[in-house]
């Protein structure tokens, strides 16, 4: 037989939702008020009826005293119970609802009373202060009990004392208008807890709506939970309030944005200045995966509002993967490059074979010089002029591209630059994306060409491409500098409209700046200025000036497409 169940106890204590013990903390406050108010005025509530009542006491017997004729009946009358003291004593009471007048005179002696027969004696209560021509206002009891009295001193005509006035109100009466105003008293502290109740009951069902009726428990758990999947994430989280203001940004998005926690509080355009970054934050700039820069960073956002008018900001950093994406692309063009000097080398090889069966040595040994110089021309004629050995290899490997995409690249012959860059991978950045551009821009048209030219000036460099391109509009030549902004199709592994962002943005870290203009065969120039580009020589080395060749004056042909029959 299995064993019984434990009874289970009942637990005593706050419910869980937030909801229910909001409401009981509110409607626990409200009464507590409720009851605190109702207190504080009923603590002084008895002692202001005390005073009414001893003043109404006072100003009965100040009237009585003065009373036309009563000084001197106290003086030339004896005290008897139907004599006219008592007279006007009694009418004063019945018409004040007092509950006794006594006149005395200065040794005590009553000559009025409620109770008749106690006119004459002498009062139970000490009248000193009154016969001295005091007033004087007290709670006391005498021979009808207690009550709230009032004493002044009776005078004569002639302003001398002949004795004093005291007037009673019976406590019972204060007691009870005390008692009469409790009931509404506690009517209104009713009504205004009622009314507390039900604002707590609304303040209540607002908050069980924000936070879909959730425990604190829960809440807590979530926070928790928040806080750590916000600094564990490797993407950058910017959450904005209603106004716009930056109210939350985690770990990463400080990274990725070179801001810190200073920037709460503030707008986007005032924590990070102006630009596609703070517009894209901003909401100015919609669309899902927009492209950004930031320093030298590539990220991808992408903003969602939020149910109370803010909004919340993913960012992502592509940097590596743009460069990834520049380095296949750059791949990709070597590939296709190497395939077709492939099927040319195949092609001579073909030639040499031929010449060398037909016994034509000598034209055999002068068509494999022609082959071998025509490759080796071309790389001295770009180190003599480019110094730097990332970017004349660059510039060779571009050329053969271009050969290959029917294109001409040609260095200008005022090139001239040594070999001291201070940064030659960013001058690499720079130059490689402009003459892809410019590639992109005139493959596929009749005589295409680009012309590279590198001035060094001092310590600047000032880097020049043109091409014989369409060119670009004059109203789009600002905007082609902009993030994410092309007249291209992407590829499918990354996004365009970086390139030139990347250039402006390594020319401006430097000081200088990047333009764009129309060229003299009606395509464009890209000019890029780099300040401080180079070092600072011990001894400037003089540079080989090479003859201008008799085809392009000022320029030198690198590599031209190869006419095919």
């Amino acid at each position: 037989m299995s064993p019984t169940p434990p009874a289970r106890r009942l637990r005593l204590g706050l419910p869980r939702r937030m909801f229910s013990q909001v409401l009981l903390m509110q409607l626990a406050i409200a009464a507590g008020v409720a009851v605190l108010a109702t207190g504080l005025f009923l603590a002084p509530l008895s002692a202001q009826l005390d005073d009414q009542a001893m003043r109404r006491a006072l100003a009965i017997a100040q009237t009585t005293a003065a009373e036309p004729g009563i000084a001197d009946e106290v003086r030339t009358t004896p005290p008897t119970a139907d004599g006219p003291v008592q007279k006007i004593a009694e009418r004063i009471r019945k018409a004040t609802h007092a509950e006794y007048i006594v006149v005395m005179d200065g040794r005590g002696v009553r000559w009025s009373h409620p109770t008749p027969k106690e006119v004459g004696r002498t009062v139970s209560t000490d009248p000193h202060l009154a016969l001295a021509g005091k007033e004087v206002m007290e709670i006391d009891s005498g021979t009808l009990g207690r009550s709230a009295r009032g004493k002044v001193p009776l005078r004569d005509s002639h302003g001398g004392i002949v004795g004093a006035v005291s007037v009673g109100i019976a406590y019972d009466s204060v007691r009870a208008r005390l008692i009469h105003a409790i009931p509404g008293l506690f009517a209104y502290a009713g009504g205004a807890l009622a009314v507390g109740a039900l604002a707590a009951w609304l303040i209540s069902r607002r908050v069980q709506r924000q936070t879909r009726d959730l425990a604190f428990s829960d809440i807590s758990g979530l926070l928790a939970e928040r806080e750590a999947m916000l600094h564990g994430i490797r993407e950058g989280v910017v959450a904005l309030d209603r106004v716009g203001r930056v109210r939350l940004l985690n770990d990463e998005a400080q990274r990725l944005l070179g801001i810190g926690d200073e920037s709460v509080g503030r707008s986007p355009d005032e924590a990070l200045g102006e630009g596609r970054t703070a517009d894209v934050l901003a909401g100015r700039v919609t669309g899902t995966d927009l492209l950004t820069v930031r320093g030298q960073r590539v990220l991808v956002a992408n903003r969602m509002p939020t149910d109370d008018g803010g909004a919340v900001a993913t960012l992502r950093d592509r940097t590596e993967l743009e460069q990834l994406g520049r380095e296949l692309d750059s791949t990709r063009g070597l590939i296709d490059a190497l395939r077709a000097q492939d099927h040319e080398h195949a092609n001579r090889m073909h030639t040499l074979l031929g010449l060398l069966e037909l016994e034509m040595y000598e034209d055999a040994v002068e068509f494999v010089g022609e082959v071998v110089g025509d490759h080796r021309v071309t790389a001295e004629q770009v180190t003599e002029k480019i110094h730097d050995p990332l970017l004349a290899a660059l510039l060779v490997g571009k050329a053969t591209v271009a050969a290959e995409r029917g294109v001409a690249l040609w260095i200008s012959d005022h090139t001239r630059l040594p070999d001291r860059l201070v940064d030659p991978r960013g001058l690499v950045t720079v130059v490689g994306n402009l003459v892809d551009n410019a590639l992109d821009a005139v493959a596929g048209t009749l005589r295409a060409r680009v012309e590279v030219e590198l001035e060094a000036e001092g310590r600047t460099v000032v880097l020049r491409v043109r091409d014989t391109g369409p060119g670009i509009p004059a109203e789009q030549r600002e905007l082609i500098f902009m993030e994410g902004w092309s007249t291209k199709t992407p590829p499918a592994h990354r996004k365009r409209g970086i390139g030139l962002s990347l250039v402006r943005r390594l020319a401006e870290r430097q000081g200088g700046s990047a333009t764009v203009g129309e060229a003299g065969d009606g395509g464009a120039e890209f000019t890029v200025v780099l300040p401080e580009a180079l070092d600072v020589p011990d001894r400037e080395p003089a540079l080989s000036t090479p003859a201008a060749p008799q085809s392009a004056p000022g320029s030198t042909p690198q590599s031209a497409p190869e006419e095919k029959s």
